[in-house]
Order: C-alpha cells, then structure tokens, then sequence
C-alpha cells in the first residue's frame, strides 16, 4: 500500500488530522476566551469604591448607582449616581468601549441604600427626570427596569419618564443644578 509522503516523510493524512486538531483547539480556546470577556459579574458598592466621573466615594450618597463593563477588563466601573453614568455615557469614545452597563431598579428599593441585588440592564430601563428627590450629584435620573414602574414614580414624585436613547447631554443639563452638582458633594459627610 502507498503513502502520500509529507514533510519529514509522514503521511499527509496524518500531518492534515494534526493540523485540524490544532485548528479545533485553538477555536476552543477562543470561543472560552470569548464568554469569559462577556461573563459581566456585578460586585456590590462598599466602603472605598470611588465613582469613575467624579472619583467621590460611592457608598455613602443616596439614590441609583450604576455599574459599566468595557472591552477586556473583568471589574466594573461604578458611577455614584445616574447623572455620572450618563455623563460617561453621552462621550463619544464610550460607545467603542461599552461592553455592558446596570443600573439600580428603584422600584420598591431603598433611596438612601439601594439593593445591590438589583441591578438592571440600563439599555432597558427607564429613566424618570425633572423628580423631587436627590441623588449623590443632586438632581439625579431614577432608574426603572420598566416604564409602568417609572411612569408610577413620575405620578407620584413629579418628573417625566424617558427610555434609555432618550437621555442626552441636553437632558443632563436641564436638570436644576446639574451644572454645579459635584458641589454637592461637599455637603455629605464621609
């Protein structure tokens, strides 16, 4: 019987079946890789976290806070407050670096302590602005994860409910002392 010879006198046949387990190896690899990169774990607010904007410490302000992911890092970013986040958010270099971003669900949640355990996609959620209540930087954009639950909140605390592609830079500056908010910060006690 004859062999097709190969390099260093093997088969062809062998170094080919070779070759595609190598192939089918390193594929796996990379399909590993992959979800390892979009496997976004949360992790709670604590003592010492500062916010990504404002570099203030998070823990001790009220109101939503939010958690982002960019390309090839496994910890999240945290935001003190909404109006932060979408400060972040609203820069043009964001988008190309996003890889997923939550928000509080604030919804039956806690004002001045919210639940870590309620995170929500920010995509998603809905966004109540122009309310009554303060969050760390002042007036702040309370998150929902959907419009029925915003759209109660508004009934109750004032403000207009928003989806997600509806904030803008011009949104973050109509808020009564948004531009001025960071003062705030002076006045909480750390």
């Amino acid at each position: 019987m004859m062999y097709l010879q190969g390099v260093h006198g093997k088969s062809v046949l062998r170094q080919i079946m070779l070759l595609a387990l190598l192939v089918l190896g390193l594929a796996g690899c990379e399909r590993q890789a992959d979800v390892a990169a979009t496997s976004h774990e949360l992790q709670p607010i604590v003592a010492g976290d500062e916010c990504h904007v404002c570099g203030m410490e998070i823990l001790d302000f009220p109101g939503p806070k939010a958690q982002a992911f960019i390309h090839n890092r496994s910890t999240p970013l945290k935001f003190c407050s909404t109006v932060d986040l979408f400060s972040w958010l609203l820069q043009p270099e964001t988008a190309a670096v996003l890889a997923a971003v939550y928000v509080h669900d604030m919804a039956d949640n806690d004002w001045e302590h919210p639940d870590d355990n309620r995170y929500v996609d920010a995509r998603t959620a809905w966004y109540v602005v122009s309310h009554e209540q303060r969050g760390a930087m002042g007036p702040t954009l309370v998150s929902f994860a959907d419009k029925a639950a915003a759209a109660q909140y508004a009934g109750q605390h004032g403000g207009q409910p928003l989806a997600y592609t509806d904030v803008t830079l011009a949104t973050l500056a109509g808020l009564s002392g948004a531009h001025g908010a960071h003062e705030d910060h002076g006045a909480h006690q750390h």
